[in-house]
Formats: C-alpha cells, structure tokens, sequence
C-alpha cells in the first residue's frame, strides 16, 4: 500500500570523490543522534565500508540504495524501511555527483538517487586549491539537471579565515547558502588500503574516537540548524516501504511460516560469516533470510573454530581475507569444519572474501579447500557493475536467474570458473565466472538480494532440507 511518509533528510554529494564526503556525512549523521534524534543512515552505492562507519555514528543499520543492482524502482520503498521512525535521514552519496554506472547516463549515480527521494542535495566542496572559482564550480553543478535541487554547500579543507570570507564572498554573489565551513584536520581521518578505507570491525575503538572527532567538528563548523531545516523541506515520500516478508510473497507465491521452511520443527540455523576478515554485507540479506523462516546466527572465522551448533546454511560474504590469511590459515579446526560441511552438500553462499577463504590457498596459506583453485593478491583492481546470469542450477538460483551484482577485489582466482561455474557475465564483458559444487555457490560477484528475493527463499529452503 503506497502511503506519504513525511521523513526529513539530506543527500551528502560532491563534485568527485575525495572531497569530504564520508567526513562530513558521518559527523552530520553522529552530531545529530548526539542531540537526541534517531538518524538514519544510508549509502547511495555498492560501498560496504563507509555504511560500518555510518552504524558506528547513529547506532542503527547502514543501508545501501543502488539503483544499478536494485533497480530504481526499489530505492524509495528501501529508503522507507530503514527511514522508519526516524527524525532524520542522511544520504551519503558516490563519486561525483552525476557520476552513475558507466555508459548508462545518470543510472546509480548520487543525482539519481536523490531525484527518486525527491531530498536536498548538500555539495561538500574541496576549497584548497580555490577561491573565487568554488562559485563557477557549484554554479555549474546546480544547472546541470534542473530536477536535481541543491540546497546549500559545505566547504571542506579551508585554509584560513581569509580563505573561508573569500569562498563565502564568492558564494554569496551566486545565490548559494554556506552551511558549513570545515578547516584541515587530519586527526579525524579514518586510515586508508588497497579497497578503501580500512573498516570498523578492524579498527572499532580508533574508529569510535574518530566518529567522535568528525562530529565535534562538523559540530563546530557546519549550521546544524539549518541544514535540518533544509532536510524538513523535503516533500512527503509516495512509496509503500520494502518489507522482507512482502518482499518473499511476489507474484502469489508465499513465504514459508515460522519456525521454519515448511512451518515444522525447529528454524533452520543459517551461520553468516562475520568480524574483521568478513565485514561486507547488506542488512536486507539477513532479514530475507529471517523472514524465510531461518535462524541467522554470526561467527568469526578468525576466532571460533567451530560452526555455530546445528548450522544447517553457511554464508560467507566479502571482506579482506588477503589482510588475514595467516591467522584464517592458523585456524585449522574451523576449516576442516567449513570444508566438512561442503563435502555434505550443506548449502554454502560465498562472496568474493568467500570464495577466497573456500579456495586451497591465499597467497600460499591453505584455506578451506572446498574448491580446487589457489587465490593470490594482484596489482590490478577489477571494479564495475556486471549483469549476470546463473549459468548453473545452484542452492541460491536456478539457471537463467538474472541478476545484476558489483566485483571490487584486487585478488585473482586460478582458475576463475569451474566445470559448473556460477554466473555468465552479458554486460560489459561475456565470460563465465565463478563455481557451482554440490551445494556451494562461490563467486567473485557481489548482489544484492532485495533485487532477486527468491534467492534468499531459496538458500533458507536449501538450509531446511539440510537440516
């Protein structure tokens, strides 16, 4: 049922990535929960690590809405689930503002997506290197699309106060609000390696303090005041919220009740990899999963060296084996247990960290090996959208299913594929890619489930029957 959802928010943009805008949406999202409000927040993108930083500041999921892997049509009603009950919503964006999926227009990009949640865009501006031209700069970025309304700019990386009055001159003279000015300040960055920033899981009490640093000083620097005033002009959302369990009854087929697949005996166990090597996932996965009627229970290859008792479903998503492989090599008990559930034919979901950690090796430590590939770090990134097809009848899809995912790895799998490989790639490239084995499905392609739920329905299913 549509109904009009009075949420207020903000999308957080830029005009190229590396100009503050993790900074400055993470300490808006933290300084506003520190006076009281229930902030949501939300990720425009396939990006996993900025979201971890985004839960530390509000205490709630960070959740993505990509318009590429979900389809526009699901961001709005996903936007609205995590919203729910929220004072404020804030949107961090991706790349440039206009910057979207490549050769497909403004498809994913941070335009797109405010335009489909018909929210204020707040332009954080890197002024080190400008004065006066920051307002040629902004003026450009709010002609380009007239749908595309931008409420106000924040400057980041200001130099000094004759730098700050100079920008703000300049501003003046172009119609645009200045709400916020923010100086250098190093201490409040998050460090940086091969795929980004370093996650929260990896670093949880440095990262605490410096969510606290970025809202003192977006505290300090930014009118909180007003930019909640820009966030209350936001129309009412016309959308019906996503639900998991909605979401699991398409098309007339229903989802299967409590406690469990088939309504009888207990709720199947399905263990999702976490902690610091395996820190990529989207929150909708686990509630598909829950709303299949399975039970989700996290453990963490690094420590535990067993399955969680009466695991029925393994599912091991994307993170940075490569930085742990020594101590996921050293914890041999785990393994053997991971490669002993394979060999039953318990159905397994691995994700790019996944398939690493179910390969023979890691850059010659001994891994899982459930399949007969040996993985190792390369000097060259593969990042990009992909569609996808399932190319082979597997625990998560039947052949033919089509979905479209995201790869970002710097690693590579000898051989990519196996005999039954996961997924053929359409677009941009054709090839087969990844591994189908008695009930494992193990590929570098990350998806998002709210795109597909049927494959969520049928992993719980799968992790029934194995029960």
């Amino acid at each position: 049922m549509v109904t009009s959802l009075p949420i207020p928010r903000l999308v957080i943009a830029a005009p190229s990535s590396g100009s503050g805008k993790t900074t400055v949406a993470t300490g808006l999202m933290a300084a506003f929960s520190e006076r009281g409000l229930a902030v949501s927040p939300h990720k425009a993108g396939p990006d996993y690590i900025d979201p971890g930083y985004h839960a530390l500041a509000t205490g709630r999921p960070g959740r993505n809405l990509d318009a590429f892997m979900c389809g526009p049509e699901l961001v709005a009603p996903l936007f609205a689930h995590g919203a729910s009950g929220c004072d404020l919503a804030i949107v961090e964006g991706v790349m440039g503002l206009y910057d979207g999926a490549a050769g497909r227009g403004e498809l994913a990009s941070t335009a797109q997506v405010a335009k489909l949640l018909r929210a204020p865009v707040v332009l954080v501006v890197d002024a080190s290197s400008q004065s006066r031209s920051v307002a040629a700069l902004v003026h450009g970025f709010a002609s380009f699309d007239p749908q595309v309304r931008l409420g106000g700019v924040i400057l980041n990386k200001v130099g000094s106060d004759r730098h700050e009055a100079m920008l703000r001159e300049a501003l003046e003279e172009a119609g645009m609000p200045v709400l916020g000015v923010l100086r250098r300040a190093p201490q409040v960055a998050a460090p940086s390696r091969h795929l980004g920033l370093v996650p929260v899981a990896e670093r949880r009490s440095d990262a605490l303090s410096s969510v606290a640093a970025l809202a003192d000083q977006v505290r300090a620097g930014c009118d909180l005041e007003a930019l909640m005033a820009l966030a209350r002009t936001a129309p009412a959302l016309e959308c019906e919220p996503w639900s998991p369990e909605r979401a699991l009854t398409p098309r007339g087929v229903a989802a299967p009740p409590a406690p469990g697949p088939g309504g009888s005996g207990p709720r199947p166990v399905i263990a999702v990899a976490g902690g610091p090597a395996f820190t990529f996932s989207y929150a909708e996965h686990a509630e598909l999963l829950t709303a299949a009627g399975a039970e989700v229970v996290t453990f963490d290859p690094l420590r535990d060296e067993a399955l969680p008792d009466g695991t029925t479903g393994l599912v091991i998503g994307g993170g940075f084996p490569e930085v742990y492989a020594p101590e996921l090599a050293a914890n041999a008990p785990l393994r053997k247990a991971v490669a002993a559930f394979a060999e039953t034919g318990g159905p397994v979901a691995a994700e790019c960290a996944g398939l690493l950690y179910l390969a023979r090796s890691l850059d010659g430590k001994p891994m899982c090996g459930v399949l007969d590939a040996d993985a190792r770090m390369s000097e060259r990134l593969t990042l990009g959208y992909r569609e996808a097809v399932a190319v082979s009848d597997s625990a998560l899809a039947v052949t033919g299913t089509r979905l479209r995912g995201h790869e970002f790895h710097r690693t590579v799998i000898e051989p990519g594929a196996g005999s039954a490989p996961a997924w053929g790639f359409t677009h941009p490239e054709r090839r087969v890619e990844g591994f189908v084995r008695q009930g494992v499905h193990a590929s570098y392609l990350h998806t998002h489930w709210a795109a597909e739920p049927s494959v969520a329905l049928r992993f719980a299913e799968a992790a029934a029957r194995a029960r």
